[in-house]
């Protein structure tokens, strides 16, 4: 019966796939099953862990991801599916276009997917790509970024249980998230009074989870170290070859020019004000206003003396803003006079924007040059919006206000367009690059910010949805820099708010700051061996420091911010060897991490076989061929990522 059973299965396996020849049937690929932990959410909002099995393939294509999940995930999966693909082929060398990825998620509930799976399936991915088996008692849970690095994910305690009670004997944990902090509610009734107080409880998962159920807790860095501990092979982390040197030494004469202007203006509206025949209830709003200015203009000074010309523009950019809205406010004496304002505002962003549309962009860092001036331009639209919004009603002082910013914005985009043009190098980067590579950020940071609200609640306000909707009107209206970059920049957010949830431990911050901080260098320094002069993560770098400087509490999470655009803006498309056709990176085995075994190709789960293999183990075939045959069946109604 258990024949005729089997017999059956593969009939129907040939027969979906013969259905399915314009996916790439999977005949010539290699398949790896492996489990991951996820979250569902019970009736009452309760997180609940749960176990999910991946089976993944890869086989000669033309560049697809399919996936089908069972039952449907409460967020997508298809984005997080798509770029574990990329990373898997930019770090092994393998160019992705030759080749479709096949991938089938199951659960016995509807989970919260998304992207908390992104590092397992890189992993699987590998493996599939190389032959490789896997080890059935390791679990993991972690984001994938483009640049390899697993990124922080919720429900970490509940996912160290469904890895328990897996079999698991050993679960990886995004670096930084060992430490978790868990709201506890306390309900107590006195007298019939119900009083109710919550606390917040901090718990080292490592710790719990080894004195409950013996199970080890990892916190890994990236996909090199993921890969590591599932298949006992070292793939090589590229590493800057030498000493890292960051400074914005190339912005030096900007800084010094740019400071020394706005100072003159500054002095020129101070006395302006003086000698005016304002009110002196306006007089001293006005004076206010420029004392501040003044203010902004010394730490600027302060920034330039230290070397940090990026930071000074910054500073000097805030002060321009408030001595503009002064200035103007000094000409307003009709309604007519603040429309006049305006349309002048129009016309220079109008300027701007020709400019910045009408360049050639060569190289990367002309790319991130131009992206940064397609996002000031777009700036300078929305603020003038609101400014015309505010005049129509009346509010003469908000709308200069607003005009004042989106006129200085509009001025920073020529700068960063002549800035891209100083450092025009190599050939001309293809538009549909750009567009694609913004696809996926925008795809990918919708995908976050919709993970931690179905996680967590609308606990980041609308901000960050905003800012993917401005990304998508970008990408809609062909500025596809402008919306990469701003679909990059939500993304970090969320994710960061993701890696501090709960945190009010400074010293935890900081160990996390200076984890970003390294990171980043790294970063800047691969993309500088390969001739780059990323002028938009270095000044990022520098931003970065200077929040961490201050030494308040509230800039560690800003200076964090930074650090993330640092390194995930140095690492965009910078080349990768491809190394043709497939073959082992490195099969070597380091010792003595990890140390589990590395599971016999006799094991029924966590192994890697030939997707058309009929040999080996029976109950091994027929589970193989009932997965991969489900999945085909089940994909001839799905959607490609």
């Amino acid at each position: 019966m258990k024949r005729v059973l089997a017999s059956i299965l593969v009939l129907l396996f040939l027969a979906s796939s013969a259905a399915f020849t314009a996916a790439q049937c999977p005949s010539e690929g290699h398949t790896v099953i492996l489990k991951a932990p996820a979250v569902s959410k019970t009736y009452n909002g309760e997180l609940v862990g749960v176990v999910t099995d991946f089976v993944i393939t890869v086989a000669p294509g033309s560049g697809h991801v399919y996936i089908e999940t069972w039952p449907l995930a409460q967020v997508d999966m298809q984005a997080s599916a798509r770029l574990a693909a990329q990373v898997a082929g930019k770090i092994l060398g393998v160019n992705m276009s030759r080749y479709d990825v096949f991938i089938q998620v199951k659960a016995n509930s509807s989970i919260i997917g998304g992207p908390s799976a992104g590092g397992t399936m890189t992993v699987g991915i590998i493996a599939a790509l190389e032959g490789w088996k896997l080890n059935p008692k390791v679990m993991m849970t972690g984001m994938i970024n483009p640049d390899g690095t697993i990124g922080p994910v919720g429900g970490i305690l509940e996912k160290a249980s469904a890895a328990h009670q897996a079999g698991a004997e050993l679960f990886l944990i995004p670096e930084g998230q060992r430490i978790q902090y868990v709201q506890k509610t306390n309900r107590t009734e006195i007298g019939g009074i119900v009083e109710i107080h919550s606390t917040t409880k901090k718990v080292d998962v490592a710790k719990y989870a080894r004195e409950r159920w013996g199970l080890r807790v990892v916190e890994i860095k990236d996909i090199y170290d993921a890969v590591y501990y599932f298949t006992g092979h070292r793939l090589q982390r590229p590493t800057p070859s030498g000493n890292v040197r960051i400074n914005t030494d190339f912005l030096k004469g900007d800084a010094v020019n740019d400071y020394a202007n706005t100072t003159n203006y500054y002095k020129v509206i101070l006395k302006r004000l003086k000698n005016s025949d304002v009110s002196y209830e306006t007089y001293s709003a006005l004076m206010n206003a420029l004392t501040q200015a003044g203010e902004i203009l010394n730490s600027s000074k302060e920034a330039l003396d230290n070397g940090m010309y990026y930071t000074a523009l910054s500073r000097d950019f805030q002060a321009r803003i408030i001595i503009r809205h002064v200035d103007w406010y000094l000409n307003v004496s009709s309604g007519g006079s603040v429309e006049k304002i305006l349309e002048k505002v129009n016309r220079e962003i109008n300027t701007s924007e020709a400019l910045v549309s009408n360049v050639t962009i060569r190289g990367t860092t002309m790319l991130q040059a131009v992206a940064a001036a397609q996002q000031r331009v777009e700036e300078a639209k929305s603020s003038l919006d609101e400014a015309w919004k505010y005049y129509y009603n009346d509010d003469y002082w908000d709308a200069i206000g607003d005009a004042a910013y989106a006129y200085e914005r509009a001025k920073t985009a020529i700068f960063w367009k002549n800035l891209g043009e100083r450092f025009a190098k190599g050939s001309i980067i293809n538009t549909d690059v750009v567009k694609t590579t913004a696809r996926d950020y925008i795809d990918s940071s919708n995908l976050i910010v919709t993970y931690i609200d179905s996680m967590y609640g609308n606990v980041i306000g609308n901000g960050l949805l905003n800012d993917i909707e401005k990304a998508e009107q970008y990408y809609e209206g062909g500025k596809y820099s402008a919306a990469l970059f701003t679909a990059m920049e939500a993304r970090i957010r969320a994710e960061v708010f993701l890696d501090t949830l709960g945190i009010d431990n400074e010293t935890i911050l900081m160990d996390k700051l200076e984890t970003m901080k390294e990171d980043a260098k790294t970063a800047i320094g691969l993309a500088q061996e390969q001739g780059i002069v990323p002028v938009l993560a270095v000044a990022y770098y520098e931003f970065a420091e200077s929040y961490e400087k201050s030494g308040k509490p509230e800039d560690l999470q800003t200076a964090m911010i930074f650090y993330q655009y640092a390194r995930e803006t140095a690492q965009l498309f910078l080349s990768n060897p491809e190394r043709g056709e497939k073959t082992p990176v490195n099969t070597t085995t380091p010792a003595p991490v990890p140390t589990m075994t590395i599971p016999s190709s006799t094991s029924s789960t966590g192994t890697s076989v030939p997707a058309s293999s009929g040999g080996g183990n029976n109950d091994e075939a027929l589970w193989i061929a009932v997965a991969v045959g489900a999945f085909i069946l089940g994909a001839l109604a799905g959607r490609k990522a």
